[in-house]
């Protein structure tokens, strides 16, 4: 009775189990189908993938048609498969699918393989995503890390593979792939790493680039080139394998020389300010996706030369007002267990093989050789010396073989000093650069050239570094421009019936300021020079004398008069405005003078000539300008004249050194806070603005004729090297008589000290001395 009772225990214990594990197997299978129907119901759909596009740069096109600038999210060139070469397809085919031709989608018999590697060397050592699976995970789902996407991604990969054909998919694959460098698909690695288009790339190339979707960065041939050619080899073996090249070809294609020669990247950090003024229209006429993704194609009037002159001469410039204000010191002091993570940042910074001659680095001192007065700096993973010759600037500096802050802050360098040092010449095998002590300014500039001809912006440059400030000092900035102002002024003076002979007193005055208290201008130079021309008060910009002619036409008058040459800022009238206490932008008082250069006539300032989509279709273009008179030409013309000898012999002096014919104007505020110097030949009119961000004192040597007059010449020398030489051509109205300056009166021939002098015809002096 035991015994059966037992047997019929057991029996339904076990009949029991039996239905719990198939009711387990049941919900699990159900809830695996309800997991999978769940999936499924939230992919995203393949069919899309058919009429996609990529992603493509939009490029930006100087005046003479060469590429100035790109806007992207990803930079891609993409290019149809017909003109990609077979043996590069294959490539990549034999690095990252040798099955591709021959699955549905999911390759089972790689999985097999890979898990056995796997389990052989206790770590992931292969994957097994196919192309197909790749390009469902780039495009059509997040790059999370989980169970749910691997198997989004293989039901997705089937569904590809029924949708699209073979090439269809490589075409996605291969524009859409990260191949390091900032480069997206295969042509804009190729222009990256070979500075070649992809159908003119050899074997040896082709193969490389096979190679870098498994680690862009980590066999990158820019940076690592013998990782690179182990990469290589093994593609090209995996080719011979799959009977896509024979192993001669292959071995030849291992001797190649592989020459890293990148295409030359477009400098958008020198056309950094431009080109954001640029996409601001831009993106609000096009939008983001148009703009970043589209591939339009934008014709600017941006001279690319002459943009790259600007950037050169605002950072010299900057650079040298800089360093007169002396040496502010290391940025910072690293210990020495800080010195290796730190370099390594700076290492990630650095885009190429060597280090570049003339640029600044951040470089952290690591010894000295103190007989010989030098520092051993290191920047990234390179070395370098820093000799006493070449940090002579900063004065002598201690140098003190410990780590820390030292007591005398910047007359010291100690180890671990994070200093910046420009390439004087660059290092071999990461030993044995030259380096110069540099610093970054902390003064600002702001340049603007303008094609008075056209209103073409020809240069722009809104600051020192537009990575550490987007802030555009050539448009946003509103400052005072100082005695830059007073040719306006003078302009409306002679409108008046002044003439360059009209003889003004230059002694002390003062003038109630509407407080109750008494206004004192001053000239900058403190002299008082007695009765002058009005010629002389703007070649030496006499401040006195410019506020007595403001009194003779009207503070109204004078304010009106500006605001018709095109300034949207407010133009105060009073009798200050004679001294420049108008807050203007860079670009508007540039613009203003471009009247002057072309004889009396503005035209509408001018960015964009011509825009098209990917297609060629024109989207936008420029009309012809039609010139407006604004004021007359021979007031235009009598103005330049005066302003050619503020350089000829005036405080413009500076920009005589160009070698042609030059009208230009300085500026300099109260206490130097601000330095202006707008110059002009016929050809082009260029505006410089120095000063600090937060108003104060440039300094001793901070006048417009010393901080700024500077960098527009070396622009302007480098600029107008082109250019035929012209002369401000004269109206007819104009004409030429000697005068004696002293009294302003006409002169006969052989009288001391005359004169030629020009007038427009009808305002020329009565009479002549003694008369």
């Amino acid at each position: 009775m035991n015994r059966r009772f037992f047997l019929r225990s057991c029996k339904g214990f076990l009949t029991t189990a039996l239905l719990f594990i198939v009711t387990i197997v049941v919900v699990m299978v159900l809830g695996a189908s309800g997991y999978v129907f769940y999936l499924l119901a939230r992919l995203p759909r393949v069919d899309r993938l058919a009429d996609y596009k990529p992603p493509i740069v939009s490029q930006v096109f100087g005046d003479d048609g060469s590429l100035v600038g790109e806007f992207y999210l990803e930079r891609r060139i993409v290019v149809p498969v017909n003109k990609m070469p077979r043996k590069l397809i294959q490539a990549f085919v034999a690095a990252e699918d040798a099955n591709f031709y021959s699955h549905k989608g999911i390759d089972y018999i790689g999985i097999m393989r890979a898990a056995v590697k796997n389990v052989m060397s206790m770590r992931k050592k292969e994957g097994a995503s196919t192309i197909s699976q790749q390009v469902t995970k780039s495009m059509l789902l997040t790059p999370e890390k989980k169970f749910s996407r691997k198997i989004k991604e293989a039901i997705l990969a089937k569904r590809l593979e029924e949708k699209l054909s073979k090439d269809e998919i490589l075409y996605l694959y291969l524009n859409q792939i990260y191949l390091g460098g900032g480069a997206y698909g295969v042509q804009a690695a190729a222009e990256t790493y070979f500075g070649k288009n992809v159908e003119e790339l050899n074997l040896a190339e082709m193969a490389m680039l096979a190679g870098l979707p498994k680690a862009p960065n980590a066999y990158s041939p820019i940076k690592h080139l013998e990782k690179a050619r182990e990469r290589q080899s093994y593609v090209l073996e995996r080719m011979v394998r799959e009977g896509y090249v024979t192993q001669a070809e292959a071995d030849y294609a291992k001797k190649t020389t592989i020459s890293i020669h990148p295409m030359k990247k477009v400098n958008n950090e020198q056309s950094a300010y431009f080109l954001e003024h640029l996409r601001i229209q831009l993106e609000s006429k096009y939008g983001e996706d148009q703009l970043y993704k589209g591939g339009l194609k934008i014709y600017t009037t941006m001279n690319a030369g002459m943009q790259r002159a600007a950037y050169e001469s605002v950072r010299n410039g900057l650079k040298a007002v800089d360093k007169r204000q002396g040496y502010r010191g290391p940025a910072k002091y690293l210990s020495l267990t800080e010195v290796e993570p730190f370099c390594l940042k700076v290492e990630e910074g650095i885009d190429s093989a060597i280090l570049k001659t003339g640029e600044t680095y951040q470089g952290v001192v690591v010894g000295f050789n103190t007989q010989k007065g030098e520092a051993i700096v290191r920047v990234g993973d390179r070395k370098g010396i820093l000799s006493r010759k070449n940090m002579s600037w900063a004065g002598r500096l201690e140098m003190i073989s410990s780590y820390g802050k030292p007591e005398k802050g910047n007359r010291s360098l100690t180890l671990g000093s994070v200093i910046e040092v420009s390439v004087v010449s660059p290092e071999i095998n990461q030993e044995g650069a030259q380096f110069a002590l540099d610093q970054v300014p902390e003064v600002q500039a702001a340049l603007v050239a303008i094609d008075p001809r056209t209103g073409g912006l020809k240069a722009m440059v809104g600051g020192y570094d537009f990575k550490k400030s987007q802030f555009n000092r050539a448009i946003q900035a509103k400052r005072n421009a100082g005695s830059a102002f007073k040719p306006i002024i003078y302009a409306a003076a002679l409108d008046k019936g002044l003439t360059p002979a009209t003889i003004i007193e230059d002694a002390e005055v003062e003038y109630p300021d509407g407080t109750g208290k008494m206004w004192k201008p001053k000239n900058y130079d403190g002299v008082f020079r007695g009765p002058v021309t009005m010629r002389e008060a703007l070649t030496h910009s006499i401040n006195i004398v410019s506020v007595k002619i403001m009194e003779q036409i009207g503070a109204p008058y004078a304010a009106e008069y500006a605001q018709k040459m095109g300034f949207s800022s407010q133009i105060p009238a009073n009798l200050a405005l004679a001294l420049g206490a108008a807050s203007v932008s860079p670009m508007e008082l540039t613009s203003a003078y471009t009247i002057f250069a072309n004889q009396g006539m503005q035209l509408p300032s001018s960015i964009i000539t011509k825009v098209t989509d990917n297609d060629g279709v024109v989207l936008q273009q420029a009309s012809q300008p039609v010139p407006v008179p604004i004021i007359a030409p021979e007031t235009s013309y009598v103005i330049t004249n005066l302003m050619q000898s503020v350089v000829a012999s005036g405080t413009g002096h500076r920009a005589s050194v160009i070698g042609r014919p030059v009208a230009g104007k300085t500026g300099t505020t109260n206490d130097a806070k601000d330095a202006w110097f707008i110059g002009y030949i016929p050809q082009l009119v260029t505006g410089v603005w120095v000063g600090y961000d937060q108003e104060r004192s440039l300094g001793a040597s901070g006048s417009g004729g010393q901080a700024s007059a500077p960098i527009w010449a070396e622009f302007m020398q480098k600029a107008v090297m082109s250019m035929p030489v012209e002369d401000f051509a004269a109206p007819e109205n104009v004409t030429f008589l000697l005068i004696n300056p002293t009294t302003g009166k006409l002169a006969r021939e052989g009288t001391p000290g005359a004169v030629m002098e020009c007038f427009v015809k009808g305002t020329e002096p009565g009479g002549y001395d003694g008369e």
